[in-house]
């Protein structure tokens, strides 16, 4: 038994050390391939000059960063040989510090041509450049990084990377503060022209925010390497600070805003070009989200309406439209977050902000949260429905309709109440239609000189022949008081609640129309006048 479970052991050990040695073979591969594919580029940039120099530099920036994230991805894989990980990240190592050595020369030449053309846009070259540079810096933070993680030793090469970045930081935080200086100069003179500023002087104002803007994003990048590394950037990052406000702070006249505003215009033209079509695709996608989840939020409305008036908890109609309503909110807000993470927002800053806010805006609406809570409590107990007769609140009226902060009311002569639902549930709720039968109380009397039996027998039979009246529970005609004028009789017919005003009213009018035909008086109150004469 136990030899042919070692030899199934066996099997399985050189099938999974095949599998390994297959995956490791196609890693080395594809990184030495785009190794390789880079080395022959940068061979390349040596012999070429022009627009062909950029397209190998847009190669070889475009090579290493897929080698960059294969490392990467492959770094969070600590199954994978790490002989073999440690080979590849010592040479893309080499790599980047050949790349950013092209850029290091490329822009010491143009500095060395300063003062043999337009300053200007070899400034504006120069910042451009040293954006591009930018990458190669945060690839080589990262790269050093792994090389710590792997135990390779990078003394040497991080003391020196550390000495370079602290020197960048210095020269582009004199280049920023330098830029902002000529911006303001730049914007007084443009001020001071008035209505005869000149397009180069606008041009050189737009130039200078652009500089200014380039350079500030280079100084980020450093000051973001330098506190990786542990260094004390505090003055780096007032100077940063500094450099949206001194950008923003210069408001210009007219007359200059107008010429600069052709040119922003032009430049806004030139970046919907690039990036339109992305910004259009993404806003349709945005729209057609909302468009669906407004359809599956109404399916889902109908499903649910469906559901609880089918259900054999024999939800209210109130609880009913609170359901249908819930859902349908709830479907339509997680639509709207799915859409708003499609044009690029973060859902989890948005949602904690939103949880900040609802703890803020819950101390502001006390008395609206109060009236959250009488509402739930009404959906629970259910003390009313949509279409009873209640009187509550010192209000008597058939609902209309309730939400969970309010209920409304229409009155019996027509008018709308909306009611805060604290001021219902704090009150007694007298549901006037909610049983099925209700009594209608009425008094009549007679003179003391009618005949009590025959009365007695004409309120039964009007009562008896009223066809809204219900045969159970029986009418009761009893004779009730002796009052002062008149002996007092109370009819008591039981009706359904939606007829009580017509039974009343109809045996009202047949008692007046009975007594007068029969001979039975109803007495007015009358009093007994005595005269004494002396």
């Amino acid at each position: 038994m136990n030899r042919p479970f070692a030899l199934i052991m066996l099997t399985l050990m050189a099938l999974i050390g095949t599998q390994v040695r297959a995956e490791e073979a196609d890693i080395t591969s594809e990184l030495t391939a785009l190794q390789q594919s880079i080395e022959s580029h940068l061979i390349q940039l040596r012999k070429i000059r022009g627009e062909l120099t950029e397209l190998t530099e847009y190669r070889i920036k475009q090579k290493s960063a897929q080698l960059h994230h294969r490392l990467k991805a492959l770094m969070e894989q600590p199954s994978l040989n790490t002989d073999l990980l440690t080979s590849y990240v010592k040479e893309h190592l080499n790599l980047i510090e050949t790349i950013d050595a092209h850029y290091q020369i490329s822009i010491a030449i143009l500095k060395l041509t300063l003062g043999h053309g337009n300053d200007a846009d070899i400034m504006m070259q120069l910042t451009n450049r040293e954006l591009e540079r930018d990458e190669m810096l945060q690839a080589k933070s990262d790269t050093l990084n792994w090389a710590e993680q792997l135990s390779i030793d990078t003394g040497d090469v991080k003391q020196q990377f550390t000495a370079s970045l602290i020197e960048r930081a210095d020269n582009l935080d004199s280049l920023v503060h330098f830029t902002q200086d000529r911006l303001r100069a730049a914007v007084n003179d443009a001020n001071l022209a008035g209505k005869d500023v000149s397009g180069e002087q606008t041009a050189k104002i737009t130039q200078l925010n652009e500089r200014l803007s380039h350079s500030s994003s280079s100084l980020g990048v450093v000051i973001q390497l330098l506190d990786n590394l542990g260094l004390d950037t505090s003055e780096l990052t007032q100077t940063l600070f500094s450099t949206s406000g001194d950008i923003t702070q210069d408001v210009l006249n007219l007359d200059v805003a107008s010429s600069l505003i052709e040119q922003w215009l032009y430049r806004a033209k030139n970046q919907f070009i690039d990036n339109g079509p992305n910004v259009v695709f993404k806003v349709f996608i945005f729209l057609l989200i909302i468009v669906i989840t407004n359809l599956v939020a109404k399916g889902v409305e109908k499903l649910v309406k469906k559901t609880v008036s089918n259900s054999k908890l024999k939800f209210s109609k109130l609880l009913q439209e609170f359901f249908t309503s819930l859902s349908g909110k709830t479907v339509f807000t997680i639509g709207v977050l799915i859409a708003l993470s499609q044009l690029g927002f973060e859902l989890g800053p948005l949602l904690a902000g939103f949880g900040v806010a609802g703890v803020i805006i819950g101390f502001a609406l006390q008395d609206t949260l109060s009236n959250f809570a009488s509402g739930m409590m009404i959906l629970v107990y259910r003390p009313y429905d949509v279409g009873d007769l209640i009187n509550a609140a010192g209000v008597t009226g058939k609902v209309s309709h309730m939400n969970l902060v309010s209920t409304t009311i229409k009155t019996l002569d027509n008018q709308r109440l909306i009611i805060p639902n604290n001021k219902i549930w704090g009150d007694t709720i007298n549901n006037i239609t909610v049983e099925h039968q209700r009594r209608v109380d009425m008094t009549f009397g007679i003179g003391y000189g009618d005949d009590i039996e025959k009365a007695e027998r004409v309120l039964m039979d009007i009562v008896s022949s009223h066809p809204k009246v219900l045969k159970t529970p029986v009418p009761m005609v009893k004779l009730h008081t002796l009052g002062d004028s008149s002996v007092d009789f109370v009819v008591r017919p039981w009706a359904k609640p939606e007829d009580y005003w017509n039974v009343y009213w109809d045996i009202t009018r047949e008692v007046k129309v009975c007594f007068d035909r029969e001979n039975i008086s109803i007495p007015f109150p009358q009093r007994d006048v005595h005269i004494y004469q002396k």
